[in-house]
Order: structure tokens, then sequence, then C-alpha cells
């Protein structure tokens, strides 16, 4: 086993570093899903969108103004798209999930093929921060130093989202309406503001996520098909609404997708849907979701 983990430390860690960055991305994703039986189809367009806000507003030498240009507007378009994506899908709140599906994927296909037209079809590199394109050594072998700084963004944001979620009234509103949305407006709160909110930070995370995920991924077409199809996958193992579900489904598959690419590369694309298959055998909900959760 240690030989095993001395020859794999490398790739271990790289899992980790897609992992919270899959959480990133699927936590917003996660929650709303949870609250409004929402399948928001666009969030994986969001992502590509920030890829491409950072390879191009991100300086050739990576400086930080630069960066904290691209991060600033990543939030503001995230949140502004949050917005918009509430006033159009709530016309079709009681019309099920399949027409808030087709809505979303239109606007997604609509999104992809603006960025494709806006940025053409080659595949565009995002430098990593000025001071934080170096490499350091892990037992004997470079590793990136960005994606050690990707790994504490993570943890970062998965820290902020347990103590919103756990340690405020807030997030005791947003956690008792994916319990029971009815029971909380029969309470006389109005869920509207807080499903705002919530879809707009989710979106937002989604963008900033393109932006930090820049680096190592960078940008272009086919991406958000790919990372919205991962981004489900997690959801669906870590239970739908459930923050640290998605948490535990990101470095799951994160561990899984890099290991099998490394170890098993000809299988590597079918084990995420394998793991997927065993979780839901196992558990149905999810490993943190409520049992009937999904309607």
């Amino acid at each position: 086993m240690i030989q095993w983990l001395d020859a794999n430390t490398i790739t271990v860690i790289n899992g980790l570093a897609y992992g919270l960055l899959l959480y990133t991305l699927a936590v917003g994703l996660s929650l709303v899903f949870g609250m409004l039986n929402l399948l928001n189809l666009a969030h994986g367009t969001l992502f590509l969108g920030g890829a491409y806000a950072a390879a191009v507003l991100v300086a050739p030498d990576g400086a930080w103004l630069s960066w904290v240009m691209a991060l600033t507007l990543a939030l503001g378009l995230g949140a502004l798209a949050g917005a918009g994506l509430t006033v159009v899908t709530r016309p079709l709140a009681r019309r099920g999930h399949m027409a808030e599906a087709l809505l979303t994927l239109g606007l997604s296909l609509a999104g992809g093929n603006l960025l494709l037209w806006a940025f053409g079809a080659d595949v565009r590199s995002v430098p990593a921060p000025a001071g934080l394109d170096d490499s350091v050594s892990i037992l004997g072998d470079p590793y990136p130093v960005y994606r050690l700084v990707l790994i504490g963004f993570g943890l970062l944001v998965a820290v902020l989202a347990e103590v919103l979620l756990e340690r405020t009234m807030m997030g005791a509103t947003v956690r008792a309406i994916v319990a029971d949305a009815e029971m909380v407006r029969a309470l006389g709160i109005d869920t509207r503001k807080i499903v705002f909110g919530v879809l707009a930070v989710g979106s937002a995370l989604a963008v900033v996520a393109g932006v930090v995920g820049g680096p190592m991924l960078g940008a272009g077409p086919g991406l958000d098909g790919q990372v919205l199809l991962i981004a489900l996958v997690v959801v669906v193992i870590g239970g739908l609404g459930s923050a640290r579900g998605a948490l535990i489904g990101g470095l799951v598959i994160g561990q899984v997708q890099t290991l099998g690419t490394a170890l098993a590369p000809q299988i590597a694309p079918f084990l995420i849907f394998g793991a997927m298959a065993l979780v839901l055998v196992a558990r149905p909900q999810g490993l943190l979701g409520r049992a009937g959760a999904v309607a």
C-alpha cells in the first residue's frame, strides 16, 4: 500500500485539486436542484464563460490585477445570470422538470454557440497568477504550485458553505426549503428571495470555478458539456440539496477520474458512471441525500 501511494501521490493530489474544483461547480447546482427541483443544464455554459473570461482578461504574465478583474467580472456576471435564470424559469415552475430542462438546455446551446462565435474553435490556455506558476517538489517529483492553491481555494469554499448553511439563520432557512418548501411558505417566509439568492450565488460560483479552473483545464468548445455531465454525477452521488454531499461526491469523482485516467485509460470514461451506479444501488438518494428527495 505504501509503495502504491508513493508511486501515485501526484495523481492523488491531482484528483484532490480536480475534485475540489468540481465541488465549487456542483455545490450551487445541488442546492438549486434540491430547493427548486430545477435541473439547470446551462450550468456548464456558465463555467465555460468563466474560463473564456480568464483566457481573455488574464495577462500573459499572470499579473494579479488581471486576475482580480477576471474574478470580479465572473462574480458579477454569474450573479446576473442566476437572477436571469430565476426570472425565466419561474413561469415554468408548475410544468415539471421537462419544461425547465428544455429551457435551460436551449439556453446552454445558445450560450455555447455564442461563445464559439466569439472565441473560435481553438482551445485557449490561461496562465497561472504571477508567483504561482512555479513548481514545488513532492516526494522528488515537481508539482504545480497553482494546483495546491486550487486545493486551498476549494477547501475555503467548502468551509464558507458549511458556516453559512449550518451556522446562520439564512442557512437554516435554506436547509428548511430543501427539506419542505411548502411548510416554510406556510410559516409566512418569502422563499422567492432566498431562492433568488441561492441561484445567483450558485451561478456565480460556476463562473468563478471556470476562471480558477482555467489554468488546469483551459477554455474550448465542448468543455461546457463535459463539466456539466460530471457535475451532475457529483450531485447524484452526493445527494440533492446537500452541500456536504457535493463535497464528498466531488472528491470521489476527482479520484476516480484522475486515477482511472492514469491506471486504466481504456475504461476511464466509464468509471465515473460505474461509481455513480454503485452508489445508487446501495443508496438511491445519494450518500447524504434525503430518502424521497427526488420527485
